[in-house]
């Protein structure tokens, strides 16, 4: 190891004979610490590279790459939970994100305007233009609360953690979770696009809170029509401000 160590070192070069015996008195008499440089590298954090990964987070779950700063996970039980709350989360905002996102494109509206029909006493919903069957709030209420009840118990019964992640079966028609090395593949862009989503929709929410009664689209449409004047900085800076 010392020879190792000297050797990368540079000083065999300026002395090669002085680590050109195996009995050299130099190479023995000085014992140097030995660096396991591979356990460094495996306990480092993918999000980050040199903060420690925990202890907790082994990397085996689908999108670990060892970022927990609040250290939310250490109860192994709680672990379990957020990992089926995020995916479940991620999941509703991959479809939110597009059904925002479409009728707005299709010129029906945004988000904001597709809900009002519920503040009209005995207001009609409708999709895409199109009045919804049994479309009154409170009919509409009760239908919902029924269906995510009893899919929701359903969910809960399963004692197997993974199969409330990942039912399979009526769940997977295409058959994507036959090959266990391209299922993984599956699940981490799974949770990276569901990520992303959620990131999504909060900007989405936020940007509706700076103005009101507009859309996603509108909004990067008036960004794109000037971008120095509409941005975040007309919420950040009052106009007044401004020059």
């Amino acid at each position: 190891m010392a020879a190792n160590t000297l050797m990368s070192c540079g000083i065999a070069t300026a002395f090669p004979s002085l680590l050109s015996s195996s009995k050299s008195k130099f190479a023995t008499a000085i014992p140097l610490p030995s660096v396991n440089v591979s356990s460094r590298i495996t306990m480092s954090a993918d999000w980050m590279p040199g903060q420690p990964r925990p202890p907790y987070l082994d990397g085996s779950a689908p999108g670990d790459f060892g970022f927990d700063p609040l250290r939310l996970g250490e109860v192994p039980e709680n672990l379990e939970r957020f990992k089926e709350s995020e995916l479940i989360h991620c999941r509703w905002a991959m479809l939110a994100v597009p059904g925002i996102l479409v009728p707005e494109a299709l010129g029906l509206g945004n988000w904001v305007q597709a809900q009002e029909w519920a503040a009209v006493p005995g207001g009609q919903a409708t999709y895409l233009g199109q009045p919804v069957p049994w479309g009154t709030l409170p009919t509409i209420l009760v239908i919902e609360f029924l269906a995510i009840a009893f899919v929701e118990h359903q969910r809960s019964m399963e004692k197997d953690p993974e199969k409330r992640k990942y039912p399979g079966g009526a769940f997977d028609p295409l058959g994507y979770s036959k090959d266990p090395a391209k299922f993984h593949e599956y699940k981490v862009k799974e949770i990276k696009n569901g990520r992303l989503a959620l990131l999504a929709f909060v900007g989405i929410c936020v940007q509706q809170s700076a103005y009101p009664g507009t859309g996603p689209l509108e909004n990067l449409a008036t960004h794109l029509a000037d971008p120095w004047h509409n941005n975040i900085g007309d919420i950040v800076i009052p106009r007044s401000l401004l020059p």
